[in-house]
């Protein structure tokens, strides 16, 4: 099932779930008990918003050999976690602003874990139970101010620099999918998910060895190589096979 968050003339966003081109309304909670209303809405009358709003955005950083090496960074041997505030997050559609603070602003590919359950000290067998589905993400950085800082905070956590949706598959297979990157319809980026280091579930386990993951909460599982510069005007599609395509415009 396809859940998403919708807006029609503005309202507060709500809850729904897609039937090919239509959307119904989801009452209750998506990660307890709810209702779906019949799918009636044509998705090209309502405005999309990210398709939910974690309290945490947890991501991972040289999850890709290929991309470790193009940085000149060694591969982790744990995870290397950093967080991303949720005053960062848009949508698709929505516009990437580069910062006056940088003068190098690149793209990220990443597939996103969309975390359904409480998790705490769990173990890798049984991480899929605390999977609620799997999204889209462009962890947009500021690299030249994250080479500077050593620290991640300032170069990842500017406004609009968590770019993630349009929705969430709650029945995604993660496995092995392609990860694509273009800009201005030029591929940059290409990865399956199965290259990762460290795979999903090690993942939920390490980091819920550290702290707790709350429903809703989501993990940006890293990004392959070919990492590169957005400039103004620029659009950047990031796309991951079965799963959809996230499109950003680029503005000062």
């Amino acid at each position: 099932m396809k859940i998403v968050r919708y807006q029609i003339n503005g309202d507060t966003p709500k809850y729904g779930w897609m039937l090919d081109d239509k959307i119904g309304e989801i009452q209750g909670s998506i990660f307890g008990e709810y209702r779906r209303r019949e799918a009636k809405t044509p998705i090209a009358d309502v405005k999309l918003a990210a398709p939910c709003e974690p309290s945490k955005i947890i991501c991972v950083g040289r999850n890709y050999v290929e991309h470790a090496k193009e940085l000149g960074n060694e591969v982790p041997k744990v995870p290397l976690l950093f967080l991303k505030p949720p005053s960062s997050i848009i949508s698709s559609g929505e516009n990437i602003l580069l910062p006056p603070q940088s003068k190098q602003v690149e793209h990220e590919a990443e597939l996103v874990v969309v975390i359904g359950k409480r998790a705490r000290n769990i173990t890798i067998e049984n991480a899929k139970e605390y999977i609620f589905g799997y999204t889209i993400g462009n962890d947009v950085t500021a690299r030249d101010l994250q080479k500077t800082d050593g620290q991640w905070t300032r170069a990842k956590g500017f406004d609009t620099f968590c770019s993630f949706g349009p929705w969430i598959d709650t029945d995604f297979d993660a496995s092995d999918a392609v990860v694509t990157c273009r800009v201005n319809g030029q591929m940059r980026q290409m990865a399956s998910t199965r290259d990762m280091v460290f795979n999903v579930t090690t993942l939920i386990a390490y980091i819920s060895s550290i702290m707790t993951i709350e429903p809703g909460d989501i993990i940006f599982t890293g990004t392959p190589a070919g990492v590169g510069e957005l400039k103004n005007g620029d659009v950047v599609d990031v796309e991951i096979e079965g799963l959809g395509k996230l499109s950003n415009p680029v503005k000062v």
